[in-house]
């Protein structure tokens, strides 16, 4: 079996593959001051529960965009699984059937994003990753990543809201029926979420329109894909909710 980590600002995802199929998924507070022994049990205790061995877990890859996390999480998956996991990042990418632009800058995650849709359509691209921040990452139908665009992501936006607002306060990440606001929550949720939608779009329009292609193939994933993409009304050829986790399996095949 092969498990997955996405080291990422909100979270740590796990993802368990037996062979191609997804068995499990797991998420934990990505949380830098914790103790490694603290990550160790978790990842323990997650695999008791599913009725797994250590043993089973044959190969690991790890991406992480928290640095201060990530020495620490290598640490856990050597001292637990007795083996050195594959970490993402420039040295790995030339190994990998995409071309990364500016590697030592790129995020890794977006890298496996790139890789998970590159084999997924081999045609033109973009994944909208719907995170901690709200990415677009444009792969052509030969495997290059094109470029990227960064905007927050929506809690980002509600967070920032609610901070720098005296009167206003984090609301639920639920998509309203109205653009209209009948109170404050309906207010924000219309503003961010629905104005988010536009947002989507519109970056969507200028990529196809940059690249001459009215076939752009897209693609959303993320952990807050599923609020925004029910509003979308076909703006994405696939819904992949865990693409991440399938890039960092592809990559251990690459290897």
């Amino acid at each position: 079996m092969i498990l997955v980590l996405d080291i990422g600002n909100s979270d740590i995802t796990i993802g368990l593959f037996d062979q191609q199929e997804l068995k499990y998924t797991w998420r934990i507070p990505a949380v830098a001051d914790r103790p490694e022994l603290y990550y160790g049990i978790k990842f323990r205790d997650y695999l008791l529960e599913a009725g797994l061995l250590i043993s089973n877990v044959e190969k690991i890859v790890l991406s992480s965009v928290v640095p201060n996390l990530t020495d620490k999480i290598i640490n856990v998956t050597v001292t637990l699984f007795e083996k050195n996991p594959i970490v993402l990042g420039p040295d790995i990418y030339k190994k990998l059937p995409i071309e990364v632009l500016n590697p030592y800058e790129i995020g890794s995650d977006l890298v496996a994003n790139a890789v998970a849709a590159h084999t997924l359509f081999k045609t033109n691209c973009v994944v909208v990753d719907f995170g901690t921040a709200l990415t677009f990452t444009t792969v052509s139908g030969d495997g290059k990543i094109l470029g990227v665009a960064i905007a927050p992501g929506l809690k980002t936006a509600i967070r920032a809201l609610s901070q720098n607002t005296a009167k206003l306060f984090e609301v639920p990440l639920e998509l309203p029926q109205s653009a209209l606001g009948k109170n404050t929550v309906h207010a924000i949720q219309a503003g961010i979420l629905l104005g988010y939608e536009g947002l989507v779009k519109s970056m969507l329009d200028r990529i196809r329109a940059e690249l001459n292609d009215p076939n752009l193939s897209t693609v959303a994933t993320g952990g807050l894909s599923s609020v925004i993409t029910p509003a979308s009304n076909g703006t994405f050829t696939r819904i992949e909710p865990n693409l991440t986790l399938e890039g960092l399996r592809l990559v251990a095949g690459c290897v």
